[in-house]
């Protein structure tokens, strides 16, 4: 549902003195209001008491005569410099902290050849600070790790309760070289955020019976642990060395509260021990309390 703008910048303003000084937005969502939100809650805020990610690989588009705006991916290297030009300019910038290419997943080719040199580029000129890619898949930003290009990542959904499949190669590559991974989408789009109920989406579609049935079983270890299911969810993705941060999203301050709360939340180290024995957890998962 649409949340107005007051209550945006609310929201943002109360994450910053909470102690969350790390933000990410991108021109894509609310096509331009996000970033145009963070540059009024952020006007008269100290630059360096925060860090801000946006991204590149979508422009946006007048809409037609009373239509709202509209954007479409261009990651060539005309695309990305305009793009990054506006987004400084909603946010009220001169500069940001980490730029990720936007999901180029069936860009690849342009990616490597255009954006990323222009990120290259922004970077050496000191108008960001750190280059990377934003995904809902690691498989190609372990390929653009790498070709040398990336300082960080952003990677959704796939380091989760439900979905461990970039423990084994991609994690463990960033560890090594150094590249710091944020995490988004640790609810999977809504299923661990809810519970397995009806309705409930995994990775922004509807659950299928199995992800259900695996979701249910998580959630049964977690209630005879008497633990949340957020927490849990929250607490195993910042487990991990490479992870340097969560973005679990916020729709509102009773929200946001909530996050920061849930993390904070002791867990009992069996209620790890018993999701890896039933099969439920990948056993090299680092999980609170063992994270080196």
């Amino acid at each position: 549902r649409p949340t107005p703008e007051d209550e945006g910048v609310a929201l943002i303003r109360r994450s910053l003195a909470l102690g969350l000084t790390y933000l990410d937005t991108a021109p894509m969502y609310g096509v331009g209001q996000s970033e145009a939100r963070y540059g009024r809650a952020l006007r008269g805020v100290p630059r360096d008491s925060f860090l801000l990610s946006t991204k590149v690989g979508r422009v946006l588009r007048p809409g037609a005569a009373g239509q709202p705006p509209t954007w479409a991916f261009d990651f060539s290297a005309a695309g990305v410099r305009a793009s990054f030009e506006s987004s400084l300019t909603r946010l009220g910038l001169e500069r940001v902290d980490i730029l990720f290419v936007h999901d180029p997943d069936d860009h690849h080719a342009q990616a490597v050849a255009e954006a990323f040199p222009v990120l290259m580029e922004l970077r050496a000129q000191g108008k960001v600070k750190a280059i990377g890619a934003g995904m809902n898949q690691w498989q190609m930003e372990l390929d653009f790790a790498r070709r040398g290009f990336c300082d960080c990542f952003l990677l959704a959904g796939r380091y989760t309760l439900l979905d461990q499949s970039a423990l084994a190669e991609f994690l463990p590559y960033c560890l090594e070289q150094g590249i710091a991974v944020v995490a988004g989408g640790p609810y999977n789009s809504g299923i661990l955020a809810v519970g397995p109920r009806e309705g409930a989406t995994y990775n922004y579609r509807p659950a299928d019976a199995g992800m259900m049935e695996k979701a249910r079983r998580i959630a049964a270890v977690c209630a005879r642990h008497q633990v949340d299911l957020r927490a849990a969810a929250l607490q195993l993705v910042v487990a991990h060395p490479a992870i340097v941060s969560v973005i679990p999203g916020a729709r509102s301050i009773a929200e946001v509260e909530e996050n920061v709360t849930l993390l904070e939340r002791p867990i009992p180290v069996g209620l790890w021990a018993e999701l890896k024995d039933a099969g439920l957890l990948d056993p090299a998962a680092p999980t609170p309390g063992t994270r080196p």
